[in-house]
């Protein structure tokens, strides 16, 4: 039964990283509200967004 959900959590990882290299190469085109959304997406995406945000510099777009 472990290797199941070792697949299913390695999975979800893999779609995530897909998802959060889409949203980095938007950013460098982005409008302000643009980014915005990205912050918000990536708030429901990741329980490590804080982190990212302020590594992708869009603490200051998103408040």
């Amino acid at each position: 039964m472990g290797a199941s959900q070792r697949k299913r959590d390695l999975r979800q990882r893999r779609s995530r990283q897909e998802k959060l290299t889409k949203l980095k190469s938007k950013l460098p085109k982005a409008t302000q509200s643009e980014k915005t959304e990205i912050a918000r997406k990536l708030r429901n995406l990741t329980p490590g967004a804080e982190e990212l945000i302020d590594r992708w510099k869009l603490v200051e777009s998103d408040r």
